[in-house]
């Protein structure tokens, strides 16, 4: 037996050793042994704690009694090295363990027992350093684990005792350093911050901090880091203010800048750094900061730190500062109302626009005589003791989770006799298209008989239309406003093409066209040609016999007028185009260029002259794009400015071009080398120029003559500058203006340049933007349009500029304008750009414009160029907006076969696909992906025929034309953002609104709901292609089934690049094809596709989505973390980094990073 017990002995491990001391400690706390005992037990714990990482973690591991058998022997021994003993074991595992650790003795009770521990030593006379520096040490681990920490310390009156604790032993650096990191965790709790102040903690910690000095530089960073930490409360850091700290931390910033030669104390300098960005953040610490001249202090520092890539914290940290303290200035306009004024018909009662109509003439609109509401400080003494439980909610605005609030209402908004209005834009439902020249000819007319076989549904909201449905069409697309006959004598002399060439060409496409179109019959039903059509959707549809090389069919499209190609320097800014106009008006095509067309070097040295030598020799040019017509259309279009001049990317149009766009990489600290600039502004003001270039508030503005001037225009329609200020020599600041009606939503632009000068950086800086962040600061480029380069066959719209960043900057936003909140910042748009060609003509825009008058122009074009015998086409007029233009509503779908009774039936029981875009008019890239639907669903596609035959397309292509030809950003003429109305819209100021939703009402009155509604939008700062649905949850309480709010798949293809028009409308077509998955999974019985198909399809729509709350699903993919440590948000005071992290720098992106597309990308959802 002797034998066996030495074995097992010797086989005793570790855990088990420690486990039999733990075991020895808890029967030593229940008998009461001699403190011999317990000091021998855990010096022996002490040492395993010390050398073993296995003992640490049996300590600590799920279930183990270990820490309960520690704290219960801490708070009963009465012995000091028992207590120190413990205390350091304690030490050894939280500093090893990381936070896990710490929390896991924080749930243990451990903050509540060493607070009284401390409260119990500090009665001691005289104190034991050992004792309080170990349980300061172990309180400022574990304080910041506990949420109810700065709670318990200030119950336990620990603030106190560590405040004199550091008072009386000033000349110990070894006390006094881990009270300091423990009054660090008190200050995070505001009440705590304050008493400390109170109590003179900030002057203390004055006491500690000094110039340079080799001697305890760790006690110097650590009273840097707690100073930071209470500067943050407003009371403390008024009293800084009022002692003068911020000039003391400004010199002492500069000693350490000149003495640190080798950079090993960066973390002190950014300490100091960290005190004035807390400082700071109350108006009076501003001012002071500027008092002591520290925007000059800072940025000379900041330079002279720029060439060590290790200081960039301390150069990003001072740009912090100096963009605060930045004086807030007024925008340099009369008012932030538009420049555009249109009376409404009717005032609102309620609302921003009422509030604008009320505001007195001679309020001042434009800034706020305070900039902040800092001088209200209700902190300390207000505040409860639960402020550590408030309850933190976040709520998602744009999802609705009341399952009562999703259900529709069950009585209808109109009466069934004020829905009749509607009945004439229905005319499918009635037609019994016996005047038509159907594809094929049934011996059995239409005829309505007692009973009906099949669910046929006849509109009951009034009576059926009589006579010729031919008749109908015609009296209806008559609405519209058409150029008057006799158009020769009207025609604009600069848009004088070669006629006889372009109506032959014309003729010959439209023909090929129409008998390619006739090749098609709609018998043929879907088989597996389907699957090769779809894997080759295109968007133009050019004939084949035209689409080689372009010249001969396109010449319509792309020959140039005569007078442009023949332009001299001679010619005016604005040449007339035309004389006898439509209703008194002229039409001026933008300035082109004033040096005739430059040759490239290796191209034909012919005859500028020529017409041959403008044509664009592409494969995939705009087919749908008519100049001539484009005027035409111009004329009738009506806006507030009546705007007389056409952009010239309008009137000769934009095919994509033949390369990518990636994605732009980032210089690194692009964005505090443009800060640094505009501080140089404040610093040295003589260099600023200050010259008003460009003014749509005064019209007798000089316009500058020097020849190195730039010269701008946004007089057409969809053009948005207000203001051009000339601040150097290259530089410009661009104002942009507001909606009509409203006094915000600037961030459309689309403007001229002229009178450049080639190998000079421009830099562009639009200074009134809103919105906190854009993808300008992640790789997306603004779009430029050179006349030049489109003379020279390249007319496309390219993304230009370098040192893109979009930030906020000193110009303050006027209260009214931001909600009733004071202190908001506008934000800037700069790029550089450099212009190829002198004395160009150049277009920016935010993005790819899309005037409505291009849509006006479109849709004629589709209508002219359609198969009547196939397709079915009506384009009606839904209603007249406030300014008078009309509301274009399209129809599509198949002819029936034939007139025969079956065919009728199936035609009128198509479901509806109702579908619209373009509510807010800055989100162009919704009407390039409509355009892709349009395009499509009229093709010769098999596809787009399938679907022709299997739904009615009710589309409302643009529900702002108000907004778009004035170029608004988000808001109509009545100064609403008119997707916000769908609830209550008022015929008078949301007439597209209001009629779109009768229209839907209607449908539901005569039992045809549409099977789905899509509204195309774009999101400024989202990636991808994503839907919103109402909610997940009316989803599925609607379908009793599983449903996710997102189909779409991650295009590889499309991976680092900027998105063009040409993917813009391939989402449009491929939006299309998701409706075949759609009719399949509604119809699985009528609706039998080919298996090859159904497996295409899965591949091209699958769902890629992940679930982040039981009602948000999110795509993957969201912002990249940014590079540079400057805030965006719309607050830039509210500083929430309480840490300073050790080598902090500037993240740059990776190059990696999954960047899909640009700011604007198209979204679907429901209002």
């Amino acid at each position: 037996m002797s034998k066996l017990k030495v074995i097992s002995e010797k086989s005793l491990t570790n855990n088990s050793r420690i486990v039999g001391l733990l075991a020895q400690l808890e029967k030593i706390n229940t008998e009461s042994t001699e403190s011999d005992t317990a000091r021998y037990v855990t010096s022996k714990i002490l040492h395993l704690a010390q050398s073993q990482e296995k003992t640490r973690r049996e300590m600590t591991a799920k279930g183990s009694t270990g820490m309960e058998v520690l704290l219960s022997t801490l708070e009963n021994t009465k012995d000091l090295q028992t207590t120190l003993n413990i205390l350091s074991i304690l030490v050894e595992l939280v500093s090893a363990g990381g936070g896990r650790r710490a929390s896991f003795l924080v749930a243990k009770g451990g903050s509540q027992i060493l607070l009284q521990l401390l409260m119990n030593a500090s009665k001691e006379s005289p104190l034991n350093e050992e004792l309080m520096v170990q349980i300061h040490s172990i309180l400022a681990k574990i304080g910041p684990k506990d949420k109810k920490f700065g709670v318990k310390a200030r119950i336990n009156g620990a603030l106190n005792i560590t405040l004199n604790l550091v008072k009386q032993n000033l000349q110990n650096p070894r006390l006094v350093l881990p009270c300091l990191q423990l009054l660090r965790v008190y200050s995070a709790n505001s009440v705590n911050s304050v008493s400390l102040g109170k109590n003179g903690v900030v002057e203390l910690l004055f006491k500690i901090i000094g110039p340079f000095s080799k001697k305890n530089s760790g006690l110097m960073k650590v009273a840097l880091d707690t100073l930071a930490a209470l500067l943050k409360s407003k009371t403390n850091a008024r009293r800084a203010v009022d002692r003068g700290y911020v000039q003391v931390l400004l010199t002492i910033y500069v000693d350490w800048h000149r003495h640190d030669n080798r950079h090993r104390n960066m973390l002190i300098r950014k300490g100091i750094l960290q005190s004035l960005k807390s400082v700071t953040n109350i108006k009076l610490g501003r001012k002071a900061f500027i008092d002591a001249n520290g925007m000059k202090i800072l940025y000379n520092t900041s330079q002279e730190c720029l060439a060590v890539r290790t200081l960039d914290p301390l150069v990003n940290t001072s740009s912090l500062i100096m963009r605060k303290c930045f004086p807030k200035n007024r925008l340099p306009l009369p008012t932030i109302k538009s420049s555009f004024h249109f009376q409404l018909p009717v005032i609102p009662v309620t609302g921003p626009v009422a509030q604008l109509y009320s505001l007195p003439p001679e309020v001042d609109d434009v800034v706020d005589e305070s900039d902040d509401n800092d001088d209200i400080d209700l902190e300390a003494e207000n505040e409860t003791e639960n402020e550590d439980d408030v309850d933190q909610n976040f709520k998602n605005d744009d999802i609705e989770t009341d399952i009562n609030k999703l259900k529709p209402q069950q009585e209808p908004g109109r009466t069934i006799e004020e829905l009749k209005m509607y009945e004439h834009l229905f005319p499918e439902l009635v037609d019994d298209f016996q005047d038509y020249d159907l594809i094929s000819k049934e011996p059995k007319p239409f005829v309505f008989e007692g009973k009906v076989r099949g669910p046929i549904v006849v509109p009951t909201a009034g009576e059926e239309a009589s006579g010729n449905p031919g008749n109908l069409r015609k009296g209806i697309v008559r609405t519209n406003v058409s150029p008057k006959a006799d158009e020769s004598d009207k025609k604009p002399t600069c848009v004088d093409l070669a006629k006889e060439d372009i109506k032959d060409n014309d003729r010959t496409s439209q023909q090929q066209l129409g008998d390619q179109n006739r090749t098609i019959s709609s018998a043929q039903g879907l088989n597996n040609d389907i699957v090769k059509a779809l894997d080759r959707i295109t968007l133009q549809n050019i004939p084949p016999q035209t689409a080689p090389g372009f010249t001969a069919g396109a010449k319509k499209d792309y020959s140039l007028p005569l007078t442009v190609l023949t332009c001299t320097k001679a010619c005016p800014h604005m040449a007339t185009c035309g004389n006898v106009l439509f209703e008194g008006r002229t039409v001026q095509l933008g300035k082109l260029c004033c040096t005739g067309v430059e040759t490239e070097d290796d191209e034909d040295t012919e005859s500028t002259s020529s017409v041959e030598q403008a044509s664009v020799e592409v494969s995939d040019g705009p087919t749908l794009h008519d100049s001539d017509l484009y005027i035409e259309i111009v004329k009738n279009t009506k806006s507030v400015p009546e705007y007389s001049e056409v952009a010239y990317p309008d009137y000769f149009g934009h095919i994509p071009p033949p390369f990518k766009e990636p994605i732009l990489e980032r210089p690194y600290g692009v964005q505090r080398t443009k800060i640094a600039q505009d501080i140089e502004r404040l610093i040295h003001q003589s260099d600023i120029i200050d010259r008003v270039v460009y003014d749509l508030d005064n019209p007798n503005y000089a316009i500058p003559e020097e020849g190195d001037i730039l010269k701008f225009n946004s007089k057409f329609e969809s053009g948005n500058l207000r203001k051009v200020i000339q601040i150097r020599k290259n530089e410009y600041d661009l104002i942009l203006n507001s909606d009509i009606n409203s006094n915000h939503y600037h961030q459309w632009f689309y403007f001229e340049v002229s009178g450049m000068r080639p190998g000079v950086a421009y830099r562009f800086n639009i200074i009134n933007c809103e919105k906190s962040n854009s993808q300008f600061n992640y790789g997306m480029q603004p779009l430029m349009y050179s006349v030049q380069e489109a003379l020279n066959a390249r007319p496309w719209w390219i993304r230009v500029g370098t040192d893109i960043c979009y930030y906020k900057n000193h110009f303050s936003r006027s209260s009214v304008a931001a909600g009733g909140q004071k202190g908001k910042s506008y934000y800037t748009i700069t790029f550089t750009v450099n212009f190829p060609h002198k004395d160009d003509v150049c277009y920016f825009a935010y993005h790819y414009p899309y005037t409505y008058s291009t849509l006006q122009m479109h849709l004629q074009k589709l209508e002219s160029a359609h198969n009547p015998q196939q397709i079915y086409f009506r384009k009606d007029v839904l209603c007249e907006t406030l300014s008078g233009n009309t509301c274009p509503l399209v129809t599509i779908t198949a002819m029936p076969e034939s007139n025969y009774y079956e065919h009728i039936c199936q035609f009128r029981n198509r479901p509806y696909v109702f579908l619209s875009a373009r509510v807010h008019p800055g989100e162009t890239n919704a009407s390039w992906v409509m355009k892709g639907t349009l395009e499509y669903l009229m093709s010769n596609n098999p596809t787009a025929q399938s679907l022709r035959e299997s739904y009615i397309f009710k589309i409302v292509p643009m529900l702002n034309p108000d907004g778009v030809i004035n170029g608004n950003h988000r808001c109509s003429l009545s100064g609403e953002d008119l997707n916000r109305q769908w609830q209550s819209p008022n015929p008078d100021l949301h007439p597209t609104i209001y009629h779109a939703k009768g229209l839907l009402q209607y449908l539901a009155a005569v039992k045809h709901l549409p099977l789905v509604y899509c509204d195309y939008h774009g999101h400024s700062r989202k990636k991808n292609v994503f839907m919103y649905g109402c909610s997940i949850k009316e989803t599925v309480w609607h379908t009793n089934d599983n449903a996710t709010s997102c189909d779409v798949v991650e295009d590889g293809g499309y991976r680092g690049l900027q998105i063009g028009t040409r993917e813009l409308e391939e989402m449009g077509a491929k939006f299309c094809v998701g409706l075949l998955r759609l009719k399949r999974l509604t119809s699985p019985l009528e609706y039998n596709l080919p298996s090859g198909l159904l497996d295409f399809e899965n591949d091209l729509i699958e769902s890629n989505c992940k679930v982040t709350s039981p009602t948000t699903y999110v795509l993957d993919e969201d912002e990249p973390r940014f590079l540079e440590e400057v805030d965006y948000s719309a607050e830039s005071n509210d500083d929430l980094d309480t840490e300073l992290v050790e080598n902090a720098g500037d993240y740059e992106p990776s190059a990696q990073e999954e960047v899909l597309s640009d700011s604007e990308l198209s979204r679907t959802y429901l209002p």
